[in-house]
């Protein structure tokens, strides 16, 4: 099979389209999956450079979602069989065309849901899911703060907050970026550059700052957030793609009875298995539905991974981009 093989630790000059061998058969519980697409994202960029928190040694094929058809199954499977479409998470090898994975960590993809969609679907909703209404604890009619919004998990935070009836505030760097945050449901989109905490105490009011923050950013950005926040508000900390992690001013959290939460969605299915397959199910039924759609600015050929990876890492990605073939 053809496949994308990181061959040293590095950018997207590593990565080479190589043959390799098929994967063995799937064993007891996995399954094999001819993979259509693959879903390209921030992690990937951090595996190449060696500097993820799983670091395999090189050489191996990176990427962790995809989608496709099943093409075998293995002992003790009982939710598939062959010729099922799915989205699949793996933990290595995704850019490629086959991959086996774990029954539990895969889901059927919904009628009206193209492949490529459902390449990029399951971490980023799974994400924003999670840490809204599950570490968040958001309710209905609460103000909520998206930090990256024009990003993966971004766009499908903004999309879930709005279908469970919250207020969004995106912030984003570019006019364009903007204006997809308002496409998918924001309900204002501001430049974050320069300062935000006046202009959103200036949206929300009398509320005085939200109650949510989603913040995969760090940096200069989550101390400034602690300020935008009202009056028993929690942050959300989803990483640090501004450059590392912040020390939050406990006098903030003291005086405003503030909380500094932690979501990783790899704790999930570690902690709470059947909590993240619950979740899953909910979200593949609103997929289904038509309630949640992944936002795709990018497709390359697979023997263009390499551009897909410095497509994020300039961040010109709005929303997802995906590997197709």
């Amino acid at each position: 099979m053809r496949a994308v093989v990181c061959e040293a630790f590095g950018g997207p000059e590593v990565l080479h389209v190589r043959e390799v061998p098929d994967p063995p058969a799937p064993g007891p519980g996995e399954v094999q999956v001819r993979i259509r697409a693959r879903g390209v994202q921030y992690v990937d960029v951090l595996m190449l450079a060696g500097k993820y928190q799983f670091r395999p040694d090189p050489p191996f094929v990176p990427g962790n979602e995809g989608a496709g058809e099943i093409v075998a199954v293995g002992d003790g499977v009982a939710r598939f069989k062959i010729g099922d479409r799915v989205m699949s998470r793996h933990r290595l090898g995704a850019f490629a065309e086959l991959g086996n994975a774990r029954e539990e960590n895969c889901n059927p993809v919904p009628d009206g849901m193209s492949t490529e969609e459902a390449a990029v679907f399951s971490g980023a909703y799974h994400t924003a899911y999670h840490a809204l209404l599950q570490r968040g604890r958001m309710q209905p009619g609460e103000w909520v703060l998206i930090h990256g919004a024009a990003g993966g998990i971004g766009i499908a935070a903004i999309q879930v907050a709005k279908l469970f009836g919250a207020k969004v505030i995106a912030t984003a760097s570019t006019d364009e970026k903007r204006q997809a945050c308002l496409e998918e449901g924001a309900d204002y989109a501001i430049d974050y550059r320069g300062g935000f905490r006046d202009k959103v105490k200036e949206l929300t009011g009398a509320h005085d700052g939200v109650d949510i923050v989603y913040d995969p950013i760090g940096g200069q950005v989550t101390e400034e957030s602690l300020r935008a926040l009202a009056y028993g508000g929690r942050l959300l900390v989803l990483g640090f793609l501004g450059g590392g992690p912040a020390t939050p001013r406990t006098n903030y959290l003291l005086i405003k009875c503030l909380e500094v939460i932690g979501v990783r969605l790899g704790a999930v299915t570690e902690h709470w298995p059947e909590v993240g397959r619950d979740n899953m199910r909910k979200l593949v039924e609103l997929a289904g539905q038509g309630k949640l759609r992944p936002r795709i600015s990018h497709r390359f050929p697979l023997d263009r991974a390499g551009d897909a990876i410095q497509a994020v890492i300039d961040r010109r990605v709005i929303g997802k981009a995906v590997l197709l073939g």
